[in-house]
């Protein structure tokens, strides 16, 4: 066999002894839960209300989406990069920094593709929501304000 019948035959060939479902398509990207762009025109503050909407809707906590945003208000004015004056505490909702390695493990999970930082405001958000979701507000300190 020369030229196009050769050709022909080796992808018959190919085709025929390759299984079906041998050649896999790329994994999917699964941004997980509340992978919220800004919009244009959309302040920090008013993306961070966004998630934390997004989050309580998926897990919902005492006093709901409201209360969430205000103890974040009081406690980092909605700013997802506040740090207290000595450091020991981060982020929007002000996660104790010691404890923080092990929140992230306990309450994210790997396929949810978030920033390991609690500077993060989609991943401070998550973690808190899903803590209070399970064992509620405690000892946040703007509890009582909210």
């Amino acid at each position: 066999m020369r030229g196009p019948a050769r050709l022909l035959a080796i992808l018959l060939t190919v085709a025929l002894t390759v299984p079906v479902g041998a050649i896999s398509a790329p994994a999917s990207h699964r941004p997980g839960p509340c992978a919220l762009d800004r919009v244009e025109g959309e302040t920090a503050r008013q993306w961070v209300k966004r998630v934390i909407r997004c989050a309580e809707r998926r897990w919902e906590v005492p006093g709901g989406a409201t209360k969430a945003i205000c103890i974040a208000k009081a406690e980092s004015g909605l700013n997802p990069k506040a740090v207290s004056e000595d450091g020991s505490y981060l982020g929007l909702f002000q996660q104790a920094a010691e404890a923080w390695p092990d929140r992230y493990r306990e309450w994210t999970r790997r396929v949810w593709e978030l920033d390991e930082r609690a500077l993060n405001g989609r991943t401070n958000t998550i973690v808190t929501i899903r803590m209070v979701n399970a064992n509620g507000w405690g000892s946040w300190a703007a509890v009582g304000d909210c």
